[in-house]
């Protein structure tokens, strides 16, 4: 199933007076744009407009995918409160609305979470550029707006993947979709159809048929332990250290940007101590049990364990320029980056036929991570030298059912900063 985030907002200036929303929808699983939404409704009420822009963002998304899943986050308690049933609705202008907003998915199928207006500012930022829409005796246009790249740019912290690839693919699609297209008339109706198809009409990373949606790892590498900032080898061969202070902090960060975000269905952990913990952080966060997947291990690096790179290279050059030169050398009593790779592909291959359809986070370490990376890009063994993966960075891989792969996300750190 996929997952949508639906961000609505709605404004009036003057409540009631002049007045217009916004919504997007998101891929929760990548955090690119999949679909805008804005109109200037004339005068209302602040709450009427919010309202207004949350059945237009169930919409957009219902015109993605009718199956999603969606989580609706609003800076308006009001609403978030009132459609999760826990505030009855009283006024006469916003019952009609609630039960409009109530038929689009099933019950079931959508949760609603109340954000601080500092993280709607793309939704409300949309419904700024419909009021002023509005002003000129004209209506919102998605091909004009610039809601995203203003949003993106006033948040100095992105919670999800990097602003600038998401808007510029966003703004990709647009002109891709406006050469392709009719001309549509300007006017709420036909600007939501235009922003909701405009995913539909862009090609798909495969060029390919919809094949259902894949089953997406998100991969977490483990916070500091004592030996990170020191750069020793820490594989599956050594003292299995614990996550130091700077480490659990980092794995907390982690952990409240992964609940934020919502998407998380099921978390899985290497068995090392380090992870473990990390992993840890996350559950209590998200209220999920931990599976530990023994292919998820850290490579074994033998006799090189606790040791510097500078340490190796002086004790056994001849080994490490072995090891450096071919995927199929190990380190003293260690193991080869073919036979981890070996490893990390069977743990795969279970773990997507059993999370078909689902997010899951895999907490691990970074050759696992630099290996499934590889493996999903088709890179030579080589590649694994070539990725900087940061300790609680967040990576991303999502794999179909036609046994094609597409990255996603690669060492991400802004929940760090």
């Amino acid at each position: 199933m996929r997952e949508f985030i639906v961000e609505a907002d709605g404004g009036s200036r003057g409540n009631p007076g002049p007045a217009g929303y916004g919504s997007v929808v998101i891929d929760a699983a990548t955090g690119e744009t999949l679909a805008e939404a804005a109109e200037y409704i004339g005068v209302a009420t602040n709450n009427v407009a919010e309202y207004k822009g949350l059945v237009a963002g169930l919409k957009a998304a219902h015109a993605l995918d009718p199956s999603a899943s969606i989580h609706v986050r609003m800076d308006s308690k009001l609403v978030v409160e009132q459609m999760s049933g826990r505030w009855k609705i009283k006024h006469p202008d916003m019952k009609p609305l609630a039960a409009e907003a109530a038929r689009v998915f099933p019950a079931p199928q959508v949760t609603y979470e109340w954000i601080p207006r500092e993280k709607n500012k793309h939704a409300d930022r949309l419904a700024n550029e419909a009021m002023d829409a509005g002003r000129r005796g004209q209506q919102w246009s998605a091909s004009a707006s610039t809601a995203e790249l203003d949003a993106k740019a006033s948040v100095p912290v992105p919670s999800g993947p990097p602003g600038d690839a998401a808007a510029g693919a966003a703004k990709a699609r647009a002109a891709l979709a406006e050469r392709r297209a009719p001309e549509v008339p300007s006017g709420s109706a036909a600007d939501v159809r235009a922003a909701g198809n405009v995913a539909a009409q862009a090609p798909s990373a495969g060029w390919g048929p919809d094949l259902g949606a894949p089953a997406t790892f998100v991969l977490l590498r483990h916070g500091e332990t004592a030996l990170t900032p020191q750069k020793r080898f820490s594989g599956s061969g050594g003292s299995d250290p614990s996550l130091s202070d700077v480490g659990r902090e980092q794995a907390e960060r982690a952990a409240a940007a992964l609940a934020a975000r919502g998407t998380i269905q099921a978390i899985v952990s290497s068995p090392l101590k380090r992870c473990q913990e990390t992993a840890q952080a996350v559950a209590a966060r998200i209220g999920l049990d931990v599976r530990i997947e023994d292919g998820l291990r850290e490579t074994d690096f033998g006799a090189w364990e606790g040791l510097t790179f500078g340490e190796v290279r002086e004790r056994q050059p001849e080994e490490l320029n072995a090891w450096l030169s071919s995927a199929k050398a190990a380190p003293p009593g260690g193991e080869s980056f073919a036979a981890v790779s070996r490893r990390v592909s069977a743990a795969r291959d279970r773990l997507t036929a059993e999370y078909a359809g689902r997010t899951v986070l895999l907490v691990t370490h970074v050759t696992p991570i630099k290996t499934l990376v590889r493996l999903a890009l088709g890179a030579p063994p080589e590649a694994l030298f070539r990725m900087e993966l940061s300790a609680a960075s967040l990576s991303a891989v999502a794999y179909y059912a036609d046994g094609n792969a597409s990255l996603r996300l690669l060492n991400e750190t802004a929940h760090l900063r």
